[in-house]
């Protein structure tokens, strides 16, 4: 990647790991698979039930009675509105170590047209980004590490609501999670159909990119199709500033640096009164960036341009950015201890250190601007069928529960007892 995208950096801990170390990941990850359809059972159940952000009940219910009969230590619920955070203690506390773990467990609002027994039972709604599993996965680390204290430290278990466009992770934040629930590090996983089943990805620096929302208004004067002269036509406005934003990442963004302007709805006048010259258009769009300075940019360039042409033209522009997501930076010491634990669990083969990050967005990126971590991405296969996430046909691939599930609790164990 571009030298110019930036990293979070702390102090590398290498991690060095013995043959009984290795060993124990390959007994931690049979112990799991033990329990495999138990997981299974849940992340269907999920499947059938989704919620979107902050109306997690059903989801939260479920969570929080597998942890209870898990017999975590507690079990904090309400956080940031419908959020879950569990604690589980280990055997000995000697050097008051944390460390948090998190999943999210909101659906869609789209409707779904797989035929499978366990599709979602409420139209409209999906879980078509596999965050069912996502939660399955952490339950499943949460039993195993209830039943597994033999480490060193508090691992708190943040189940976490509202990631699609809800900001779930900040309002979980502005509910105090880390002054209740301190955490050292904090890592969270997702999955990617793009990553065969078995193969793993983390990386230092950049995995996803901050998301930004634009509405411009435009202003002008309706009137009569026919005599288009005595209006000012905010259609025409619209389509200049379309056209002239394209030049925006083309033309003002350094090429090594990345960036990505996309407008994509415009609304203006109505269908059945074709001679009728609106007074109102309306533009949205995204903006999608790594570095602070780029997003800076693409604003300040976005604001001049649609005020600018909209005044050249009679009309008036008025722009509003929102900044939702900040971009996902991995923290170097925190990257490559996670890589290490995945190579463990998968092997180096199965270890992808340089895929590229992507311009979509992830609200765990407000967890990272409070604590360190890393956010990695677990394959589960799919792509070359469709299987795409946010797609209608999307389904959580099961045969990697227990490898999710042992990844984290492989993570929790590893960082709270390492040199």
């Amino acid at each position: 990647m571009p030298t110019t995208i930036p990293t979070n950096v702390t102090t590398p801990t290498p991690m060095l790991q013995t043959a009984d170390q290795a060993n124990n990941s390959a007994t931690l990850l049979a112990a799991i698979e033990g329990f495999a359809p138990d997981l299974k059972a849940i992340r269907q159940e999920l499947h059938r039930h989704p919620e979107l952000g902050f109306e997690e009940v059903y989801t939260s219910d479920l969570v929080a009675g597998e942890l209870a009969r898990y017999g975590v230590d507690h079990i904090e619920r309400g956080v940031g509105v419908t959020g879950i955070v569990a604690v589980i203690r280990g055997r000995t506390n000697t050097r008051g170590r944390t460390v948090g773990l998190r999943a999210d467990m909101d659906a869609l609002p789209m409707d779904e047209d797989n035929e499978f027994a366990h599709r979602s039972a409420k139209p409209g709604l999906m879980h078509g980004c596999g965050h069912d599993g996502h939660t399955t996965m952490l339950l499943g680390a949460a039993r195993h590490l209830a039943a597994n204290r033999d480490f060193d430290g508090t691992v708190h278990l943040i189940f976490q609501p509202g990631e699609e466009g809800y900001a779930g992770a900040r309002a979980m934040i502005e509910d105090g999670l880390f002054t209740r629930f301190p955490c050292d590090a904090v890592f969270a996983m997702h999955n990617w159909p793009g990553l065969s089943p078995g193969q793993i990805a983390v990386r230092p620096g950049p995995m996803m990119a901050a998301a930004d929302r634009v509405t411009i208004t435009i202003t002008g004067r309706g009137g009569h199709g026919a005599h288009a002269y005595l209006a000012i036509d905010p259609v025409v406005v619209a389509a200049h500033i379309i056209t002239a934003t394209q030049s925006i990442v083309s033309r003002n963004v350094n090429p090594i640096d990345s960036a990505v302007v996309s407008l994509c709805s415009v609304q203006a006048g109505n269908p059945e009164a074709m001679s009728v010259i609106p007074q109102e258009a309306q533009i949205v769009g995204t903006v999608r960036t790594f570095l602070a300075a780029t997003q800076d940019l693409v604003e300040e360039r976005l604001c001049a341009l649609a005020t600018a042409i909209a005044t050249g033209l009679g009309a008036q522009a008025i722009v509003r950015y929102e900044r939702l997501y900040p971009a996902t930076i991995n923290y170097t010491a925190e990257a490559l201890f996670a890589q290490e634990v995945a190579a463990d669990l998968v092997g180096p083969a199965n270890l992808v250190t340089d895929m590229p990050p992507s311009m979509g967005a992830e609200d765990f990126s407000f967890m990272l601007r409070e604590r360190p971590g890393a956010y990695l991405r677990i394959g589960q296969g799919g792509a070359a069928s469709g299987c795409f996430l946010h797609n209608t046909r999307y389904d959580f691939n099961d045969s990697i529960l227990p490898l999710g599930a042992a990844l984290y609790a492989r993570i929790a164990q590893q960082w709270l007892d390492r040199a």
